[in-house]
């Protein structure tokens, strides 16, 4: 691969840990910031996709404060078709999944059920029939989780990891594509402007005291996970040049 391109649907949600991990790998790294009407790519031979995440969704994409997300979605599809590595984060894999023919609903949680964003670090458990990241899972493995929708794969989808609260965290969409719905990539610095800057969502998720909430689990495992993160998108890379 000779180039990371990164499809930004927001200022503070950047490609952190990956963008890390692109420049040690030396790829050219090429950041799209959408949310500024920049165009979409030109791809080609050797290049991975990285689409990141955002606050607006599926259900946006007729949207006409969000011009570029129809736009995006059919240029995804037409990577897909092109068999161009591609990695979805948050939005990104819902966007990915939505592209291959797949959906989205509001996530809920409770007894009765009702509509609860799932926020914060919590662990996400492996299909036991997965052999390609059956080392990152052995200990627990613990994510960041930051999303108010779940997604409805497409048929052509294979489920890798699971969290208690959202059965589709972790897929595979053929050879050459990869959707995770936590966020492997946030780095302290991001974490805080995300807890400062997303108060009622977090209010939701978690309650009035959801932002020291967020604080304290960070300082628990942010640090604690990196290594594990790094190798994680270590092997998204090496699947994905295969």
């Amino acid at each position: 691969m000779r180039r990371l391109l990164v499809l930004q649907h927001l200022k503070i949600e950047g490609p952190g840990l990956f963008e890390q991990f692109a420049k040690e790998r030396n790829l050219k790294i090429k950041i799209i910031r959408l949310y500024k009407s920049e165009n979409l790519p030109q791809t080609k031979k050797g290049d991975l996709i990285l689409i990141m995440g955002g606050p607006m969704g599926i259900k946006d994409i007729e949207s006409d404060r969000y011009p570029w997300l129809k736009l995006e979605r059919n240029f995804i599809k037409r990577e897909l078709e092109n068999k161009i590595p591609i990695i979805g984060v948050c939005l990104g894999a819902q966007l990915l999944a939505s592209a291959a023919g797949g959906d989205i609903e509001v996530l809920k949680y409770g007894s009765p059920l009702k509509a609860l964003p799932e926020i914060g670090w919590s662990q996400i458990f492996l299909d036991k029939s997965n052999k390609d990241f059956k080392e990152l899972f052995e200990d627990p493995f613990h994510v960041l989780h930051w999303h108010g929708d779940r997604i409805l794969l497409p048929n052509k989808a294979e489920l890798i990891a699971s969290s208690k609260r959202c059965k589709e965290q972790f897929f595979k969409i053929g050879d050459f594509a990869y959707g995770l719905q936590f966020h492997l990539e946030t780095t302290r610095e991001m974490i805080d402007k995300w807890i400062n800057e997303n108060k009622e969502f977090i209010f939701k998720g978690l309650g009035s005291n959801g932002q020291e909430i967020l604080r304290e689990e960070t300082k628990k495992y942010c640090d604690k996970t990196f290594k594990k993160r790094k190798l994680f998108i270590s092997k998204l890379f090496e699947l994905l040049e295969n």
